[in-house]
């Protein structure tokens, strides 16, 4: 900075001047500088990108400008590369950030490759810091951390680096809340950016977290030696090691989420979700929250920040339909935020058609282009896949799909998947199969010839869990049931294999909203033994179902997706499984 000096008198003048020549004032001479100019930052959000290496044959639901809504196809890492290029392009200052679930329950083209592509692709895109989501998990810690550090380790059944010497991620997994044995956390918690010189430099801190809940929904041996703990707590211990680290903005990663009214992404009407109490219980100093895990999109103003004024909470979707433009402004005399705003772009990429309708391009939106590097990268991958991907399976009789597509009900899709459970399980001893209709994650679209292929079976489980046949007592059958439609956690109506029936009322205590349970139209007796096949992941007590832990004589099977493949595959067109075989009573 550049002072003003005063001119010296001639030696006639009066003392107190020549005082005032002996040296410059610095109160007067910062009073003559000029004050540095807001500093403006772009921020570019994705999460649950889930692997999707192509257009997912999805769309964005959108104003139509009319009063309605239009849907909008959308994604593709190619045309994902683009839409953020363009908002950087908007913003000379600028960080490209995911609030987690960037890998697993991914494409086929990923996951056969560990998702090692998914990784190539956010290093082309310019990412920078990653919260650890929960399916960052589902291959294990260790393997997480190669992702993050490179390597050929082989920690799962699959063999990494086929294609490529995997080299790791360039951008930064964050866990604040997730702690090793030792009582360090498994990545970094914070991280710092930087932007401009001299006084009108500023500095972002970023603290990324997954959900404290991570432990219900991956399978407890993947986390062994890993503890997850209160997320606002995390945050808020974070918020003073930044500042003492100079951040004039705090940002929080977060991979927890809500939902909101459908219809427009940069909305927040009547949102609901497990992140509000997080958010309800942040001490001042948080400016934006970048949210996920509910594969919803929302743009809020929740809450107080540190300014006083509200949190700016924001979440881009899933698959990679959306990204979050976000501008802060942040003051570099004051060190604080004085203006923040944010958008969903919509990621309009190649129209499709499928059994459930046409998504054409529209004009209401812009279009990208796949961004070349992005597409010849993604490409080889591909290509490498595409026998195994396009190999016929079977034929079905229609489509098969959930009632919502993140609802707690299985439909005739979790019908299918339990009667596949059932059919493998059964030399076993099988007589019950359960699906758990999260474990759901795409619906099974059929040609129009009926034909099912391979890729359509793992999108619809990409997990590879594989199935565990056990013995219950009825009345361990009929607790875990009653598990998924407690209060505690997430409701979720287990999708059970032909033959099992039962009825459920929501307004009786939880524990007891179990109505009826029948076997091929016989009471489930409580003392009677029964041999149930279920995912190795619900077998040690995931999404809650702590029940199945309880079960005896316990016979592994083969892996989920290929039971599925051959049940569609045993029939010469295999019949979809509409009848309702969980009833909701006294709604």
């Amino acid at each position: 900075m550049t002072f003003k000096t005063l001119r010296c008198a001639p030696a006639l003048a009066a003392l107190s001047l020549l005082a005032a020549c002996a040296a410059p004032r610095p109160t007067h001479q910062a009073a003559l500088a000029p004050a540095p100019a807001p500093v403006e930052v772009g921020i570019i959000a994705i999460n649950d990108f889930h692997g999707a290496l192509e257009p997912p044959k999805a769309a964005v639901l959108a104003p139509d400008h009319k009063d309605g809504t239009i849907p909008v196809p959308a994604g593709g890492a190619a045309w994902l590369a683009s839409a953020v290029d363009a908002v950087k392009a908007e913003h000379p200052y600028h960080v490209v950030v995911a609030a987690g679930d960037l890998t697993s329950a991914s494409q086929l083209a990923s996951s056969l490759y560990l998702d090692e592509p998914t990784v190539g692709v956010m290093n082309r895109i310019g990412l920078e810091f990653n919260a650890v989501g929960n399916h960052e998990f589902d291959r294990g810690w260790k393997e997480l951390q190669r992702l993050q550090n490179g390597g050929c380790e082989k920690n799962t059944r699959l063999e990494p680096c086929r294609l490529e010497q995997f080299q790791g991620a360039t951008y930064k997994y964050l866990s604040a809340s997730t702690y090793k044995a030792d009582g360090t956390t498994l990545f970094p918690a914070t991280g710092l950016k930087t932007f401009g010189t001299g006084a009108g430099k500023v500095t972002i801190g970023f603290i990324g977290l997954s959900l404290k809940e991570v432990p219900l929904l991956v399978s407890p041996d993947q986390l062994r030696g890993l503890t997850f703990s209160d997320e606002a707590e995390a945050i808020n211990k974070a918020i003073p090691t930044l500042k003492a680290e100079g951040a004039d903005a705090v940002v929080v990663l977060i991979h927890q989420g809500g939902k909101t009214a459908e219809g427009d992404p940069n909305s927040c009407n009547d949102l609901t979700g497990d992140i509000k109490p997080i958010l309800d219980r942040l001490n001042p100093g948080v400016d934006l929250v970048v949210s996920g895990h509910t594969h919803w999109q929302y743009v809020c103003h929740y809450g107080q920040s540190g300014d006083g004024t509200p949190i700016l909470l924001t979440s881009a979707g899933v698959y990679g339909k959306l990204v979050t433009d976000i501008t802060l402004k942040i003051d570099p005399a004051r060190h604080r935020v004085i203006a923040k705003l944010a958008r969903n772009v919509i990621v309009q990429s190649a129209p499709y058609t499928s059994g459930r309708g046409d998504a054409p391009n529209t004009p209401l939106y812009p279009t990208f282009r796949p961004r070349t590097d992005v597409a010849e990268y993604v490409g080889s991958y591909i290509k490498d896949a595409t026998a195994m991907i396009a190999r016929s399976v079977g034929r079905l009789s229609g489509t098969a799909a959930k009632p919502a597509s993140d609802g707690p009900v299985g439909g005739a899709l979790g019908n299918l998947i339990a009667d596949s459970e059932l059919a493998a399980g059964r030399e076993a001893g099988a007589q019950i199969a359960f699906m758990n209709p999260f474990g759901i994650r795409a619906p099974l679209d059929p040609a129009p010839d009926g034909t099912v292929t391979f890729g359509q079976i793992y999108a619809v489980e990409p997990f590879n869990n594989t199935l565990v046949t056990m013995t219950m007592t009825g009345a361990q059958v009929r607790a875990a049931i009653e598990e998924g439609l407690d209060d505690q956690g997430t409701m979720q109506v287990l999708s059970p294999s032909i033959g099992l029936k039962f009825s459920y009322d929501m307004r009786r205590p939880s524990g007891s909203r179990l109505v009826s349970l029948t076997l091929n139209d016989k009471p489930v007796e409580p003392a009677a033994n029964y041999r149930v096949t279920v995912l190795n992941f619900l077998a040690e007590g995931g999404d809650g179902f702590s029940t199945f832990r309880q079960g005896t004589d316990l016979t592994r099977g083969m892996v989920d997706n290929e039971a599925l493949q051959q049940w569609i595959g045993a029939a010469p067109v295999r019949q979809v499984p509409l009848e309702d075989r969980t009833v909701q009573v006294g709604r």
